[in-house]
């Protein structure tokens, strides 16, 4: 039976025995955890991975109530799948798919990157992708169409 883990100074050598457990004591744990038992599919290396994060939240505090809130709005499709400005931040990377073909964006301070080529806009990514002209920001899903 796992012990209720308050502080921090213990952490390290928590999260160490919990890396140390095989399949058995990761149910265990789990139920113990969660209050059930896991899905029968997860994997013995997935199990630690949630049970040191459920560990390390509990200790160290959670996800802050923003943050929690975007999460389970891009979870269940709402508004906060998309950005407020309609733009990306540089470093940020944009995936789209587009008839069976996934494309991948770099954005950088420059500009958009997509296949060793520069653009100055997501529109013109947009249509080198597309072959129209389409609004990029929408088309990468930034923005959403007006009145949506």
């Amino acid at each position: 039976m796992a012990r209720q883990y308050s502080r921090k100074a213990d952490l390290p050598d928590d999260l160490r025995e919990i890396a140390l457990l095989g399949r058995p004591g990761c149910v265990v744990r789990w139920k113990t955890v969660f209050g059930s038992a896991p899905p029968p599919y997860l994997s013995v290396r997935f199990m630690p991975r949630v049970l040191i994060h459920d560990l390390q939240c509990r200790v160290l505090g959670g996800y802050s109530g923003k943050a929690t809130r975007a999460l389970k709005s891009f979870v269940t499709g709402g508004a906060g799948n998309t950005c407020e400005t309609g733009e990306a931040n540089p470093g940020s990377v944009l995936l789209r798919e587009w008839n069976g073909r996934t494309y991948r964006v770099e954005v950088m301070a420059e500009g958009y990157v997509l296949g060793g080529r520069t653009y100055r806009s997501l529109s013109g990514v947009a249509r080198q992708i597309t072959g129209a002209n389409w609004s990029g920001p929408r088309f990468f899903g930034l923005k959403q169409r007006a009145g949506a």
